[in-house]
C-alpha cells in the first residue's frame, strides 16, 4: 500500500491507495514546516491520523507540502513523517510539483496555487522549469486566501470598510481591532488566520460590490506582480489548483482574460488528479 498526502498550510488531503488501487480518503491539519516545528507535526499525526490505519503494511509515502522549497525544510517534514511512518519509504516534494502533476501530468505547461498562499511555475513535464518566488504571506502571495483576507483586515482596521459589510463582519466574529492585531502579530500561524477571512468575502450577502473589487484587486496583483512575468505566459492556458481559485472562478476567468490568457483547468484540489497520477506511475514501473 502507499499513501499520496497533498499538504496546504491550512489542510492536508490523504489517500491510501492499496494494490488493488482501491482509495480511501482523510484529512488532517497542514504541515507547513516554516510554521510548524517537526515536533509539532509527529505529535498532530499521531493524533488525527486514522486509528486504524496498518503502518506497518504501508510501502511508501508521498507527501507534497507548502512551504517545502528548500533541502532543510523538505528534510525537517521527512524526518517528521519518518518517525511516523516507520516502516515506509517517505518522499517530500512541494506543493507545486503537486499541482503541476495534477494539472498536467507529463505534459508541459503553466501551474498555479491560490490556497492559503501562492505558487506559480512552468512545468516542463518533469519539474518546475521557471519559477518566481510568491514571497511568502508577508512579502507577497498575492491573490491567495491570506492576501485576500489581509486586504479585508486592514479595510476593517482602517474604517475603510463599508458600513454594511463591517456590521456582517462583527456580528459573524466578534472581533476587535485589538483583537486582529493580537492574532496577526502575536499568535501563531497568522497565514491561516488571515486566510479564514476570504470564506467570509466569498459568502457575505451584505455589499456584492465591495467583496467582489477587494477579490478583483486581489487576482489583478497576481497577475500583474506575478504571472504575467513568465515567458511567452499568453502563449499557455492557466491552470490551477486551491479552493480559492475555484471558489472565485468567475472573477479569475475575467482577470485572466484582461491579461490574454485563457484560462484552463481550475480544481479545488489536486488529490484526486495526482492518485491517479501514481497509479499511472505505478502501472509504468
Amino acid at each position: 500500500m502507499i499513501i499520496i498526502a497533498d499538504g496546504g498550510s491550512t489542510k492536508t488531503n490523504w489517500c491510501l491507495l492499496n494494490e488493488e488501487n482501491k482509495k480511501v480518503y482523510f484529512n488532517t491539519e497542514g504541515y507547513n514546516p516554516f510554521f510548524v516545528s517537526k515536533e509539532y507535526v509527529i505529535e498532530s499525526l499521531k493524533k488525527n491520523l486514522p486509528k486504524d490505519l496498518n503502518f506497518e503494511s504501508i510501502e511508501e509515502v508521498n507527501f507534497y507540502g507548502a512551504g517545502v522549497h528548500n533541502d532543510e525544510k523538505a528534510a525537517q517534514l521527512r524526518e517528521a513523517l519518518s518517525a511516523v511512518f516507520t516502516a515506509s519509504k517517505v518522499f517530500v516534494g512541494h506543493d507545486l510539483l503537486a499541482a503541476a502533476r495534477a494539472l498536467l501530468g507529463n505534459g508541459r505547461g503553466f501551474a498555479a496555487i491560490l490556497g492559503t498562499g501562492t505558487n506559480t511555475c512552468i512545468y516542463d513535464g518533469n519539474e518546475a522549469e521557471v519559477q518566481i518566488d510568491s514571497g511568502a504571506y508577508i512579502l507577497g502571495d498575492e491573490g491567495s486566501g491570506c492576501y485576500i483576507g489581509k486586504k479585508l483586515l486592514i479595510d476593517y482596521l482602517r474604517g475603510y470598510m463599508p458600513e454594511e459589510v463591517r456590521t456582517a463582519f462583527w456580528e459573524e466574529f466578534h472581533l476587535t481591532p485589538d483583537d486582529v492585531q493580537e492574532n496577526v502579530y502575536t499568535k501563531p500561524l497568522a497565514n491561516r488566520f488571515c486566510a479564514s477571512f476570504s470564506k467570509f468575502v466569498y459568502d457575505c450577502t451584505a455589499n456584492r460590490e465591495y467583496t467582489r473589487n477587494l477579490v478583483k484587486t486581489s487576482f489583478n496583483d497576481f497577475f500583474k506582480n506575478l504571472v504575467s512575468h513568465y515567458p511567452d505566459y499568453q502563449n499557455y492556458e492557466f491552470n490551477c489548483i486551491g479552493s480559492v481559485a475555484y471558489s472565485f472562478r468567475d472573477i479569475l476567468e475575467e482577470v485572466g482574460s484582461e491579461y490574454g490568457m485563457k484560462i484552463g483547468k481550475l480544481l479545488r484540489s489536486p488529490i484526486d488528479n495526482l492518485v491517479l497520477y501514481h497509479i499511472e506511475h505505478k502501472a509504468a514501473n
